[in-house]
């Protein structure tokens, strides 16, 4: 575990870049070790409280434990589907206390912050947090991140003044191993996401991504509400089903659809699953008795401004 918020830091240019504003894919090979981020003095106790406020797993009960990561302060849509998730997962998928969102965003910020920030240490904490209050024999996690992703396969955390950093798959599954937890299913909503897969799959885990490992998503910017990957995903196809690989299928179709409409290069989400990880998402969904759907809250984007680039 890291002793410092965030380990890298970038240059200012790095964050207003050309490539990053006009494709929405970050450059981890552009990272300057020297600096370190100031530290947040009201984060460690934001995070203190989110994980004190998670509760212990039910015995005999198949309990889903969900983790929301918003790793791109600099873009809404980000937050907006982390904190949806956080929603639709308590009122729909009986998530309620087992639900925990890291959110960097504008309006997540001094005094009036609602979220701990999304940080690979507050990720780790939260992993652990989880890992001790769950059956790990029974219960699953729900590790849903939405941010831009890199071409060689890491996630860009934006925190604003507290500094800049990437998660690799590396970092991810050596979080995830040591907080001990066996089930796993992992949404990656960022480009290039599907470079991801080889290093997190394993017999008790289901990785879903937005895009193949060699190609970027779509959807992010201010002229957003939602992701593509989000939309079809997480807003449409779970309120349609109980089963993350039935969701994933109504998601592809959709999203395939909509890029061959507006003339964009197919972003080709990707799915693995182990060969241990259905029988265990079927004894979840045989106990859950799924609420209704939850309507999206943030209002779509005047159509003028739709055109959205890539992530």
């Amino acid at each position: 575990m890291r002793l410092l918020p965030l380990r890298h830091m970038l240059t200012c240019l790095l964050a207003l870049s050309p490539a990053l504003l006009l494709t929405g894919a970050a450059d981890s090979s552009a990272i300057a070790r020297d600096d370190l981020a100031p530290v947040d003095p009201l984060d460690p106790p934001q995070l203190a409280a989110a994980l004190a406020a998670l509760t212990p797993q039910r015995p005999g009960v198949s309990d889903l434990y969900v983790l929301g990561f918003a790793g791109d302060g600099g873009d809404p849509v980000f937050r907006n589907e982390v904190l949806y998730l956080r929603q639709l997962f308590s009122e729909r998928f009986d998530s309620r206390g087992h639900a925990l969102v890291l959110v960097n965003a504008g309006d997540n910020v001094g005094q009036e912050r609602y979220a701990p920030l999304a940080t690979y240490d507050n990720l780790y904490d939260g992993l652990a947090r989880i890992g001790a209050l769950m059956d790990r024999e029974e219960d699953i996690l729900l590790l849903f991140a939405s941010t831009h992703g890199t071409e060689d396969h890491a996630l860009y955390v934006d925190a604003g003044p507290f500094g800049y950093d990437y998660i690799t798959p590396e970092d991810l599954r050596q979080a995830l191993d040591d907080a001990g937890i066996k089930h796993r299913v992992i949404v990656l909503s960022a480009c290039y996401s599907g470079g991801f897969i080889p290093r997190l799959r394993s017999a008790d885990t289901l990785v879903i991504t937005a895009a193949r490992a060699d190609r970027p998503s779509f959807g992010c910017g201010n002229t957003s509400n939602a992701t593509y990957f989000g939309q079809a995903w997480l807003i449409d196809a779970m309120n349609q089903t109980d089963d993350f690989v039935e969701a994933y299928r109504l998601a592809s179709g959709a999203i395939t659809a909509r890029e061959r409409a507006e003339g964009e290069l197919p972003s080709l989400p990707q799915l693995s699953q182990g060969k241990h990880i259905g029988a265990t998402l079927a004894h979840w969904r045989a106990g859950l008795h799924a609420g209704a759907a939850v309507p999206y809250p943030y209002p779509p984007v005047d159509a003028q401004a739709a055109a959205s680039p890539s992530r």
